[in-house]
């Protein structure tokens, strides 16, 4: 299977988006959207990938990796590894199922233990230039700790990457397909974050008015 599709304008870098919902135009999907639609506008496109159209095993734990570096598991992650490796910046992308990611979205992770064994074990070294990682993750209740299970799991997928988490954007409160819409501010800030995603690609620095992203 081809690894996710690409969107927005031709420019100067390749954002790697992976949603880990697995509802196709549900909350989070159209939340992503808004922060690639807000690069799209800086001349930058995206490759997009649902990770619910991929056939990825989670980790069998056969410790091939260790002596490799590659995973022997044959599925479309093997197809994934370098889209993740040559990424500049990586979006995750999810609900939060039970205060983590969804099932989807750890497998994809679980997985990157290839890469782990590759830089930590096989002394691999990651590319020069570090990237950025971005996390951008919805949730239907509102929780004080809702969105720190997540963030943990994300910042050391980025670290296994040689990526710097560099913002986020995490919204309470969506219990319905409607009340994105509703969120107007939300929506804007996606935008923004596409912009400021733009700008460390080599875009047009946005002076946004904000100290930080976020709705955690």
């Amino acid at each position: 299977m081809t690894v996710g599709e690409s969107s927005g304008a031709s420019g100067q870098g390749v954002i790697l988006a992976l949603q880990g919902s697995p509802r196709r135009g549900g909350n989070t999907d159209r939340l992503l959207d808004q922060v690639l639609n807000g690069a799209a506008e800086k001349g930058l496109a995206a490759k997009k990938v649902f990770l619910r159209d991929l056939k990825i095993s989670p980790c069998l734990e056969l410790n091939h990796c260790l002596q490799t570096g590659r995973c022997a598991i044959d599925d479309d992650m093997t197809g994934l590894y370098d889209h993740l490796v040559g990424a500049r910046v990586l979006i995750l992308a999810s609900p939060i199922f039970f205060y983590g990611p969804s099932a989807l979205l750890k497998a994809a992770i679980d997985r990157g233990q290839a890469l782990w064994a590759r830089k930590y074990v096989l002394k691999i070294a990651p590319p020069a230039s570090k990237g950025q990682g971005y996390l951008v993750a919805t949730a239907a209740t509102g929780g004080g700790k809702l969105f720190d299970g997540l963030r943990l799991t994300a910042r050391y997928f980025f670290d296994v990457l040689d990526l710097e988490p560099a913002g986020e954007l995490l919204v309470r409160g969506l219990a319905k397909d409607e009340d994105l819409e509703r969120r107007t501010e939300v929506l804007a800030e996606a935008r923004i974050l596409g912009h400021k995603i733009a700008a460390f690609l080599g875009g047009p620095i946005v002076d946004t008015g904000r100290k930080g992203d976020g709705h955690a």
